[in-house]
């Protein structure tokens, strides 16, 4: 079966983010800034995207707090 459209969570990596304890694995790290969002597209062109957040992730078990 061939799909000609996609519905999908795209996230884009954003950079360093600040030194934190995590409240669920209790590691001290930096965490990442993330972008995520989701997104429609057809033969690979995105569309549409919509429920834009940022937040940042720990490195070692991925929790995210929104910034």
């Amino acid at each position: 079966m061939f799909f000609l459209f996609g519905l999908g969570t795209k996230q884009k990596h954003l950079g360093p983010g600040e030194t934190r304890t995590c409240p669920r694995c209790h590691n001290t790290t930096q965490w990442a800034r993330m972008r995520e969002f989701r997104q429609f597209s057809v033969f690979f062109v995105p569309l549409a995207r919509w429920g834009r957040r940022q937040f940042e992730a720990c490195g070692i078990c991925g929790a995210a707090v929104a910034v």
